[in-house]
């Protein structure tokens, strides 16, 4: 990686670099690096190898391996959208092999005539760029219990494949019409990886249109607030903690929540879930707006249950050891929230607890037909929904944007 890579080494690099542009891979000699990078060729075959091992080195660093693995591992917990990961990760790749157009061109021109030494070390430096990528969908698959169809190694290969594609074209031909610029090339990779391109949409009568909510009903909360009502509960006791836990990670009704019982908690080491009714399973979140609340098996509500000296068959008690009601739970989010203002200078509301749940499951790419199974809600709800985290991934494009642009 580069990080590790001695003076020598990385001077040895930069000359190769600089020749294989210039010249192109073949005609390049080890004894000409050597020169240009002003080291002995012995000092050559003993940090690479051969002029194979040194063209690996050069494929690493091109394809970002070094610079950008470990960012996208840390991306997992610090983003609450795959959506702004995944395009930051895309565009970084895409910005690191037009730094060196004529390596690409060089590589892509002559890999023909390529001895089989060198194709390895292309096979090799390819399969390297994968393994970051293949471990950050890991990660989200296993964080936010994602359904797929392909194993994390595959996506990573499908995702990696189409960027390297979209860099070959791009910087060895002129004036197609595949894609307007990379802006609209990158969008639509991200529509196309994350919700798929033949998903049907769900049927959308009139009338259904005129009774969705207004964008004033769907009101999520700041994360930095919701993170505020966590802490809240936190103090005031495990059952406290345990019920702002289940409000926020999994998006239920307050009707839904007082109606649980504990044999409607199903956990193992690998996910864990609630029951609602007879047809419906939802996923507690263990990520909730970027931070971790515990794991499958140590988490808020394990902990509540794990307290409990009571035989009360409900998960969450009143005052008096029996189920808590709706009226009572109510006025626990009351105590949670006071002297808390939403961004429009209104007290939080619990309702806004499922209708961020909703939104955050959005971001992270979910369907609404999926997530429309997981909670019951009506598709027009739903479509508010799903308006709401568009505004907000366009917001959080702007500031991306804006952040990335380099001072005059």
């Amino acid at each position: 990686m580069a990080s590790s890579r001695t003076l020598k080494q990385q001077r040895l690099i930069d000359a190769a670099v600089e020749l294989f542009a210039a010249q192109g891979v073949t005609e390049t000699t080890t004894k000409q690096i050597a020169e240009r990078a002003g080291v002995n060729e012995v000092t050559l075959f003993r940090q690479f190898g051969s002029k194979y091992g040194l063209l690996l080195a050069v494929i690493e660093d091109a394809t970002i391996v070094s610079q950008m693995g470990q960012t996208l591992i840390e991306q997992a917990g610090q983003t609450s959208s795959i959506y702004s990961a995944l395009r930051t990760y895309a565009m970084a790749y895409l910005e690191s092999l037009e730094r060196v157009p004529d390596v690409v061109r060089s590589i892509v021109g002559e890999a023909g005539h390529y001895p089989i030494e060198n194709r390895k070390a292309l096979g090799q430096g390819l399969t390297l760029a994968n393994r970051s990528v293949a471990e950050y969908f890991q990660t989200v698959i296993d964080r936010d219990q994602l359904p797929t169809h392909l194993s994390a190694e595959t996506l990573a290969s499908q995702l990696n494949s189409m960027l390297l594609g979209y860099a070959v074209i791009e910087l060895t031909s002129e004036f197609h019409a595949l894609w307007h610029d990379r802006e609209e090339f990158l969008e639509n990779l991200m529509t196309l990886f994350l919700h798929g391109a033949v998903t049907p949409l769900p049927d959308i009568t009139a009338e259904a249109l005129i009774e969705a909510p207004t964008s004033e009903t769907i009101a999520d909360l700041p994360a930095h607030l919701v993170h505020q009502i966590l802490q809240q509960g936190k103090k005031a006791g495990p059952q406290a903690y345990a019920l702002t836990y289940v409000l926020f990670s999994a998006g239920l009704s307050p009707s839904e929540v007082v109606g649980l019982e504990r044999s409607h908690y199903v956990q193992d080491a690998h996910y864990q879930l609630l029951q609602i009714g007879s047809d419906r399973q939802v996923p507690l979140n263990q990520w909730i707006l970027g931070k971790r609340y515990g794991s499958h098996t140590k988490n808020p509500l394990a902990q509540w249950l794990r307290s409990r000296k009571d035989a009360n068959s409900a998960l969450f008690l009143s005052s008096t050891g029996e189920a808590i009601s709706e009226a009572e739970l109510r006025q626990h989010w009351q105590d949670w929230t006071i002297n808390h203002l939403t961004p429009d200078g209104h007290p939080p509301v619990i309702e806004q607890a499922q209708s961020t749940w909703c939104i955050e499951m959005l971001m992270k790419g979910i369907s609404i037909t999926d997530l429309q199974r997981l909670t019951g809600l009506t598709t027009p709800q739903l479509l508010s929904y799903a308006h709401r985290a568009r505004d907000k991934a366009a917001l959080e494009q702007a500031i991306r944007l804006d952040q990335r642009r380099k001072p005059q």
